[in-house]
């Protein structure tokens, strides 16, 4: 683990070792949230944050409720498809393997889990350094205002802009944080993702990334779908490609895989101060 690109709030980690051609990098080790967790809450008995039932999972193959927020793919799925690898699977999947899962290890872990949060304790950059980190891809949070729940607070139905002022001030900080780290550590390099400009213009120009519901969830039940949660009793839309929002919080997949071909190949105006492309080839 010599060295590693990791990703936000979704912290997700590169190892850069040897691989084939028709890989960039050889495992994909996935720290996060619900935004990129593909089954990891299935194995938590007492977990509420569960999407392991439908209506989720209606647009994946077989049509199957895996536990991933989403009426599909998530973000996770499209960045190791970038990267030629299969889905890192869920770490409490291996639990029950015997040593030999070592080795399941070495092609890609999944550590994230609907409902996590970033605690001081458990985010030490240097708990990362130490362990071989040295790239790092950060992705800020996005425009969290316009999600479906949000707007369902206000009368009018428009996005919560307090809740975005916070949002950009966190990109700010984490900016802000990241030089500061790369004075001390000249050998550590980043890049950060704005998530946050790219919602916004989802949000503002739909029809330039084929989408024409940008306020309310497909999936739910009351006012803009966001009253009541996705659940096996609440409706859902016919067309999920042209909503941004899958449920009260999480983005469809196609905003996920319009996300995903962004931070890979979109302007370099979202990305600060070097793309993800040349972060990996570093």
């Amino acid at each position: 683990m010599s060295q590693c690109v990791s990703l936000l709030t979704i912290l997700l980690f590169i190892f850069c070792l040897s691989y084939s051609d028709a890989q960039m990098v050889p495992a994909v080790f996935v720290f996060g949230d619900s935004l990129v967790d593909v089954g990891n809450n299935n194995h938590l008995e007492l977990s509420l944050a569960k999407a392991d039932f439908p209506h989720n999972g209606l647009d994946f193959p077989r049509k199957k409720a895996t536990g991933r927020f989403s009426n599909g793919k998530n973000a996770a799925d499209f960045i190791a498809e970038k990267l030629g690898l299969p889905t890192s699977p869920p770490y409490l999947s291996l639990r029950s393997l015997s040593n030999n899962s070592n080795n399941a290890f070495t092609m890609g872990v999944s550590f994230a889990s609907g409902g996590a949060g970033i605690l001081n304790e458990t985010n030490k950059l240097f708990r990362l350094y130490d362990l071989g980190a040295r790239k790092f891809f950060v992705v800020g949070t996005g425009a969290i205002g316009c999600c479906p729940t949000q707007r369902n607070q206000n009368k009018t139905g428009e996005c919560n802009h307090e809740t975005n002022y916070w949002s950009s001030k966190y990109n700010e900080a984490v900016i802000s944080l990241l030089k500061e780290i790369k004075a001390e550590i000249k050998e550590i390099n980043y890049s950060f993702f704005d998530t946050y400009s790219v919602f916004l213009n989802f949000i503002e120009k739909p029809s330039l990334y084929g989408f024409t519901e940008v306020k309310a969830a497909c999936c739910g039940l009351g006012n803009l779908n966001a009253q009541v949660p996705c659940l096996p009793i609440s409706t859902y839309c016919t067309n999920r490609t042209d909503h941004v929002f899958w449920d009260l919080y999480h983005p469809t997949e196609a905003t996920s895989r319009i996300i995903v071909d962004t931070i890979f190949s979109g302007s370099q105006q979202y990305a600060y101060p070097i793309s993800v492309k040349q972060l990996i080839s570093m």
